[in-house]
Order: structure tokens, then sequence, then C-alpha cells
């Protein structure tokens, strides 16, 4: 199997079956921005998302397809010259190619997107091949402003000696920002480092709230209580915008990173974070919440922490190639 985005490129991926005879119900997982692969990890920073949703959903009897990003791991291209429209399209040729496979029920396929993946999911939502999305820390108001309170809650985390320079790296950061906005390139440099301009510019520009409005299927929207990246509040104007049924929850101590800290919110701790695992009952609440939707008879699911791995006999991965 071979997805195809809208300019040929091959996205190679895992499709990971649940045991038993197909077609099954489906989920298209979506993840962060970066240079991420299949699993949501790039270089030290392990998000390693896929692999236990992947095995939380095939426990419930559906399948779950994952991507490696353009110019990541098996798929082709120039992750810096992509844009955020490229992420979008390449989302929904990776629908595509799930939703024409004969071992997977086209009439029961959802979406889960993780950051700016939930935004691409938000746009999938009014797919009619979709029945269901849910959105994992996904913002609702238009993506400069949600940079800008982004922005605001990591320099309220700054160390104590850098405060009073505060100021002044906003006043550079602004500038920064405001040359990005006029470049015409894919890629510019910024302090001597090449910056993903062209996706700068479009998530700047883009406005989920429209997609949010067009969803026509049942939406589970998640955002923890300790998330400095994405506005817990948002949850609200999701609730207000979905025209069909919506179920939100704000989970206490729950990060951006998908683990509970019980501490003080910081990205400062991201990498002690991601030691853990991501969260069993945030995959337990996901998969039952999507079982209960996908599938006609909806069995027990269990939590990733009893669950056994997919294997020959429980549904091996599918490589995309």
């Amino acid at each position: 199997m071979t997805a195809i985005a809208d300019d040929g490129l091959p996205l190679a991926g895992t499709l990971t079956l649940p045991a038993g005879p197909g077609p099954h119900p489906a989920v298209l997982l979506l993840h962060g921005s970066g240079r991420l692969d299949r699993d949501a990890n790039t270089g030290r920073l392990r998000m390693g998302l896929g692999p236990p949703l992947a095995a939380a959903l095939a426990n419930g009897g559906i399948a779950t397809l994952r991507y490696d990003r353009r110019g990541v791991g098996a798929t082709s291209g120039d992750w810096r010259a992509t844009g955020f429209a490229d992420n979008r399209h390449d989302a929904a040729a990776a629908l595509r190619a799930l939703t024409g496979r004969p071992d997977i029920r086209a009439d029961a396929i959802g979406v889960v997107g993780h950051s700016e993946g939930a935004l691409h999911a938000m746009s999938l939502g009014a797919h009619p091949g979709v029945g269901a999305v849910v959105l994992l820390a996904g913002f609702a108001r238009l993506g400069e402003d949600a940079l800008r309170w982004q922005a605001g809650m990591i320099a309220r985390d700054l160390p104590a000696p850098v405060r009073p320079l505060l100021p002044v790296l906003r006043a550079l950061a602004a500038r920064q920002l405001a040359r990005i906005k006029t470049t015409g390139t894919d890629v510019v440099r910024v302090a001597g480092m090449p910056v993903n301009a062209r996706w700068m510019r479009e998530l700047l520009d883009h406005d989920p709230r429209a997609d949010l409005a067009n969803i026509q299927v049942p939406v589970l929207a998640i955002t923890g209580g300790k998330d400095v990246q994405v506005d817990p509040a948002d949850l609200d104007e999701i609730r207000r915008l979905v025209p069909g049924e919506v179920e939100i929850h704000r989970i206490p101590d729950l990060t951006h990173l998908l683990r509970r800290d019980p501490g003080r919110p910081s990205a400062r701790s991201y990498s002690r974070l991601l030691r853990r695992p991501v969260d069993a009952d945030l995959l337990a609440q996901v998969a039952d919440w999507l079982v209960h939707r996908l599938r006609e008879t909806p069995r027990e699911i269990r939590t990733t922490e009893k669950a056994d791995p997919p294997d020959e006999k429980k549904g091996s991965p599918v490589e995309i190639l």
C-alpha cells in the first residue's frame, strides 16, 4: 500500500491491524508540528504516541494508520520546506489511502490529532468518509493568537536571571516574526538558523474555527489543565462551534505532552516528562470513546498497561511504503 500526496510524494507509515478477520474500523493518527516520524518522535524528544495508542485501539478492534512527515524516516522530501497546507493535504491523502483498503471499513473511520495534528483533524471532520474526530490539545483561535498565548506562557516561566531581559527578548521576537511574515521563501535564516518560514506564515494565518463549524460527526476534545502551548479555555470555543455531538474534557495535571505533572506547568519539565509513558488513562478514554462510535458492537477496552502488543496472531503492523 502507498499513500500518495497531492504532488505525488509517497508517504511511509505503519498500519496496525487488530486481531481477527476484517474489514476493521480504523483511525488515522496525526501528530504535532516539527520533524516528526510516524510515532511522533524527533531526535531526543520522543513523544512516542503512536505505538501505545495503536495498541489500545487494536484491543478494541480498531486499526490505526500513522505516517512519517515529509523528509523524516522513510518519507522523502524536505521538512523545512514543507508548509502547513502541505501537512493538511498529506493528511487528506493518508485518509484516502486508508479508506481505499479492502481490510478497512470505509464507513467506520475516525481521525485523532494532537496539537498541529488536531488542526488537520478538524479539517478532515467534514470529509464524508470520517465518522468521528478526536482533538488532543487543539486550539480554536487564529494561529497567530495561539502562538502569542504560547509565547506568553513560556516567557512567564523563564529562569529568574533571564527575566530582566524579557522586554528585550519580546522586542527581538516581534521583529523576527514581522520579518518572517514579509518573506516569500520556504526557508529563511533567523539568528543564523534555518526556519520553515512558509509553514510559519501559513500557521499564523490559519483560523480553525470555520473547520470546527463544518464538522458533522461526533467530536471528543481533550486538553490538559497544565498545557502551556494550547489554552485549555479553547475547549469552550470548540464546544460552542461544533454543531453536532461534542464532548470536552479539561484533565487536571495533564500537559501538552499527554503526560501528567502535579507540579507547576512548565515547558522546562518536558525532558523529564518524556522519560515517562503517555498517560494510560487518556489512552483508555480515547480508545473507549472511539470504540463506541466506530464499532457496531462495542467490546471491553483494556488500557495499554494490560494490553498485549500486536503480533502475528493479534494484528501485525503493515508497512506503508
